[in-house]
């Protein structure tokens, strides 16, 4: 579940971006090696924004980890 602060909804906004997207990659390449890499498509053009994209994506995933573990060893998860 999302925390309500606004970190805690853009982290969750970018993970699932992250997710979808690695789920068309690996679509895409078990349908025959088709490049369905959604946030390449929509940046490629422009590669030091679509690097940051990732690292955003790649952060977004390391703050849930950390707030999911944390909550859950005091029994807050819902």
């Amino acid at each position: 579940m999302c925390q309500k602060s606004t970190l805690g909804i853009v982290a969750c906004i970018l993970v699932t971006v992250g997710a979808l997207n690695w789920g068309l990659v690996g679509l895409g390449w078990l349908a025959g090696g088709a490049d369905w890499n959604v946030v390449h498509m929509l940046l490629g053009s422009w590669m030091k924004v679509e690097a940051i994209v990732y690292v955003l994506v790649g952060l977004s995933g390391v703050y849930k980890l950390v707030k999911c573990s944390s909550c859950c060893k005091d029994g807050t998860c819902k």
